[in-house]
């Protein structure tokens, strides 16, 4: 190899080392929503280090979203943490003084080489679409280390973001024109309903023509029985 050859290799060899690592960050998946819009989210949680395990995971959820749900994960325990809102929200009738502030997961292990998904649900809020929500997050490891996920996108410890998008435009109810097959197929349907009164009243005559020819027919045998 030579001289000038060996630094390019050098680099590239750190920077396919590097590119996993600066891969692997705390996300909230999906990365998008639609404002206004309820959706589950999984908290992605990797582990970086090959020397400890990650025991405690923090998230800080932002202002604007005032309740949250959360699935249950095997083996973790969850904390949750509430603040007070300025002004209290009126919700149908019911007045919300607290908006979550955190949760914090703790109990469980992520081992080397592993992650771990931690499901919640909210609702996306419905201002300003266009904008990201980030959800500052603090990743404890068995060995004391301490990463704080909260730096803008462009930094090496980014906080999670779930960028808020148009929500999708509502579809007018259509109302289905006439075609005309089924125009003609309404014209048919008259014609064979006009065919069906007449017939029914040229039985009818027929039905009378024949009752009252019955009762002449029994009117000339009693006057020729009374002969």
């Amino acid at each position: 190899m030579s001289i000038r050859a060996a630094p390019i290799a050098a680099v590239l060899t750190a920077l396919l080392v590097a590119a996993p690592v600066a891969a692997a960050h705390v996300t909230l998946n999906p990365g998008e929503w639609e404002a206004g819009g309820f959706a589950r989210f999984a908290i992605r949680v990797p582990n970086e280090r090959d020397n400890a395990d990650t025991t405690r995971v923090t998230l800080r959820f932002p202002e604007q979203v005032i309740s949250a749900s959360f699935q249950p994960v095997e083996g973790w325990r969850r904390t949750v943490e509430m603040a007070r809102l300025d002004e209290p929200i009126d919700d149908e009738g019911e007045q919300i003084t607290e908006r979550i502030d955190t949760v914090t997961w703790t109990g469980g292990r992520i081992r080397p080489g592993e992650f771990q998904e931690f499901g919640v649900s909210f609702q996306v809020p419905e201002e300003q679409p266009g904008t990201e929500l980030a959800f500052p997050a603090v990743q404890t490891y068995s060995n004391g280390e301490v990463v704080r996920w909260i730096g803008p996108p462009d930094a090496d410890a980014p906080a999670p973001t779930v960028a808020v998008t148009e929500p999708a435009p509502e579809e007018e109810a259509a109302t289905p024109a006439s075609t005309p097959a089924q125009e003609t197929g309404g014209g048919e349907q008259e014609e064979q309903s006009d065919t069906l009164s007449i017939v029914a009243l040229v039985v009818s005559i027929a039905a009378l023509a024949a009752a009252l020819a019955a009762l002449f027919v029994r009117g000339r045998r009693r006057e020729t029985a009374v002969r």
